[in-house]
């Protein structure tokens, strides 16, 4: 076998096989999302037992360095005691109520501090209804029907915006999930990120239409993808001439980027944002929020409808408020650019050390490897990755103690938990993996 090539042992994942075929009986695929079954990686499903800083042990026993951390909102590592022990406290005077409750109150207002725009804000169970809910809301308030998304942007799984990434520029979208309607899909309008003339193709179209525009300032979800210079500056202007409202998708950026979120690193206020899980320190929970003579349109002073009987349940306000305090300390941001950025460097590094065509895009502490010759700036580009070559790199790193995103186009998360030592661990696996593909290809 040559140098670095890696071969998957039965016998390592011999327990996660066999839960793993247990609950192909009971879930469909065996899984409750897609992603974690593994497929576009042909690697075994992992089934987790516990996790504790910057590692992950499965049912087999084996420990991984996470880049994962929950699709991001573990921003400060997994079972972090000050939060275990404030969830203990909560729990204990009760796990739900379908009341209001204080903390719901104190984590609005640490929220709002940080993001401004959101002078008003309510708390849903995930960033789905965030977004489906801010949708619904922008209709309201602009009395218009249509919303533009970006080809690659995913908002949740919520019927209009399953429609497919990557279509005809000002054209009405297609479903890109059966059981979707038509009708549902037929509102909704792409453009391409990092395009802003595709936009104003859009608004040329339908001027008076348009109800919003949705992004994720910093894509996410097609890999990570920064914008370019002056493209969110300029949709922001776009809208505001238009008559539509500005969303910003900060389910992935928020409290992530910056303390204030993608709109506090790039300067921009947006109409409404939606945040995700990162505000409950990782439990379900989500909340949309904007200006408050939009948000005054929701129930129960305004005709708008949403409810929710777990919303602002008190064991995720609570996880919420501890988080977010921790993450003030003034050094928690800086520490973050420094770990994330020397695993950027040092990716780059082992790649033109072995002469691994890739790229490695990063904004703070979220970082995308792509296996791609060309600078990747929108979904198109990003779609050029070479697959196949990042399944290997995935399974390669997993056989070696190291949990990467499994798929090409999702972010990998850096936490304050990740340390020096964790670092280069990880390099030390990377540039063993990239001699392998060197060795294999003389």
């Amino acid at each position: 076998m040559a140098v670095g090539q890696v071969t998957m042992s039965v016998d390592k994942f011999k327990r996660s096989r066999e839960l793993y075929e247990e609950a192909q009986r009971y879930l469909p695929g065996g899984v409750d999302s897609p992603v974690r079954a593994h497929k576009a990686v042909g690697a075994t499903p992992l089934f987790i037992e516990r996790g504790k800083g910057s590692k992950i042990f499965d049912a087999d026993g084996n420990e991984y360095i996470d880049y994962v951390c929950s699709w991001g909102p573990l921003i400060l590592g997994h079972a972090r005691p000050e939060i275990v022990r404030a969830l203990k406290r909560a729990a204990e005077r009760g796990t739900s109520f379908g009341i209001s409750t204080e903390p719901e109150i104190r984590l609005a207002k640490m929220i709002s501090a940080a993001m401004p725009s959101m002078e008003m804000l309510r708390f849903v169970n995930s960033g789905t209804e965030a977004t489906m809910t801010a949708l619904r809301l922008a209709r309201a308030f602009t009395g218009r029907d249509k919303i533009v998304k970006f080809a690659g942007g995913y908002h949740g799984h919520a019927d209009g915006l399953l429609t497919t990434a990557g279509s005809g520029l000002a054209t009405l979208d297609l479903p890109d999930s059966p059981g979707v309607p038509l009708s549902h899909a037929q509102n909704t309008l792409t453009a391409r990120y990092n395009d802003l003339s595709s936009v104003e193709q859009v608004f040329h179209r339908y001027p008076k239409d348009i109800a919003a525009v949705i992004i994720e300032p910093v894509a996410a979800n097609m890999g990570v993808v920064p914008p370019l210079p002056d493209f969110l500056n300029d949709l922001r202007s776009l809208t505001s001439e238009n008559g539509a409202l500005l969303i910003f998708d900060e389910v992935i950026t928020g409290f992530r980027v910056a303390y204030g979120g993608a709109q506090e690193l790039y300067g921009i206020t947006p109409d409404l944002t939606c945040l995700g899980k990162i505000i409950g320190g990782g439990l379900p929970v989500g909340a949309y929020g904007g200006r408050s003579d939009i948000m005054k349109m929701m129930a129960p002073i305004g005709p708008v409808y949403q409810a929710g009987t777990l919303s602002g349940n008190p064991l995720a306000m609570t996880a919420g408020i501890e988080t977010i305090t921790l993450l003030e300390h003034p050094d928690v941001y800086r520490q973050l650019e420094k770990t994330a950025s020397a695993l950027q460097d040092g990716i780059r590094k082992a790649a033109a050390e072995n002469r691994v065509s890739l790229q490695v895009a990063r904004v703070a502490s979220l970082l995308t490897v792509f296996f791609n010759a060309n600078a990747v700036v929108d979904y198109e580009s990003a779609r050029q990755s070479d697959t196949s070559r990042f399944a290997e790199f995935f399974r390669g790193l997993l056989d070696r103690g190291i949990y990467w995103p499994p798929s090409q186009f999702e972010a990998a998360f850096i936490s304050l938990a990740h340390s020096d030592k964790d670092i280069r661990s990880t390099l030390s696996a990377i540039r063993d993996i990239f001699r392998g593909f060197v060795s294999r290809e003389k």
